[in-house]
């Protein structure tokens, strides 16, 4: 036997995944933000005279600034639940993914003009 092979395995320490999970679980939920905010200043007139916080930009202003504040207090109350601990990142990379995915499917004309 070799000396190698009679060592004991390295031990691995595991540290807590929570506050990486938060930031990318707080990106889909900013990115399904924008397309909501942007769908509904498209389609409710009230909404619209709402988002208008910069009239040469239009709607644009107050989507995106709405949208950026969602994204950071999702990712502020996120972290300071998630960060101390270890959570499936499988599970959060697969609803980002979907916020993702649902964000970019409410932005193509033809899907927004079912609404």
């Amino acid at each position: 036997m070799s000396a190698a092979s009679s060592s004991p395995a390295p031990q691995v320490r595991n540290f807590p995944n929570g506050g990486g999970a938060a930031a990318v679980l707080a990106a889909g939920i900013g990115a399904f933000a924008v397309a909501l905010f942007a769908l509904l200043g498209d389609k409710i007139t009230s909404f619209k005279n709402l988002m208008i916080f910069y009239k040469p930009t239009g709607t644009l202003s107050g989507v995106t600034t709405c949208a950026i504040l969602v994204w950071l207090a999702a990712w502020f109350i996120l972290y300071r639940l998630w960060s101390p601990r270890m959570v499936d990142m499988a599970r959060i990379r697969t609803v980002a993914l979907v916020l993702l995915i649902a964000s970019v499917l409410l932005t193509f004309p033809p899907i927004e003009d079912l609404f």
